[in-house]
């Protein structure tokens, strides 16, 4: 049975190395340690299965171009899971469990720059129908998520990730 909970100090090794596996690549494992550093790491939170860290997912703060100063997003990035368990509902649940810490913090929105097929099961829609866009130049894949009623009928312009995220 999956137990997901807040990663530990004892986390960080398995989730570098879990982020490595999953991209194959460095870049989002360097960029996890540059949010934690930079005390960026909103909500991050971690998938045990036999007391081994399967799967990990990340929420960092945004800021929205036109907003209200009170404005409380986060951008999801990155979510991964071990190449061995993937397609067994890990990433799904991180997802599920993830926006609901979302929820219980009340933070007013999520975006996401992911795969078009995924991500809209969880009631992501395409940012830039609500004016929203992003640093990436990315269209469809660049993904928003209401978590606070009318949120979106509020906000427009350009959404940016944490510094952080250029560096990595």
């Amino acid at each position: 049975m999956i137990e997901i909970r807040d990663e530990a100090p004892q986390d960080f090794p398995a989730i570098r190395n879990l982020n490595v596996l999953a991209f194959g690549n460095l870049a989002e494992a360097l960029l996890v340690d540059k949010l934690r550093a930079a005390n960026k790491a909103a909500i991050s939170r971690v998938a045990i299965l036999d007391g081994r860290v399967v799967g990990h997912i990340l929420f960092s703060p945004i800021t929205v171009e036109r907003a209200p100063a009170r404005l409380h997003g986060l951008g999801l990035a990155p979510m991964s899971v071990l190449p061995e368990f993937q397609n067994q509902g890990i990433g799904s649940s991180l997802v599920r469990d993830g926006l609901e810490m979302c929820r219980q913090r009340g933070y007013d929105l999520v975006v996401v720059l992911g795969h078009l097929r995924f991500y809209p099961r969880f009631g992501f829609s395409t940012a830039k129908d609500y004016g929203l866009d992003n640093e990436y130049n990315a269209s469809d894949a660049f993904m928003v998520m209401e978590l606070q009623v009318g949120v979106l009928g509020k906000i427009s312009g350009l959404v940016k990730y944490a510094p952080e995220f250029r560096e990595a």
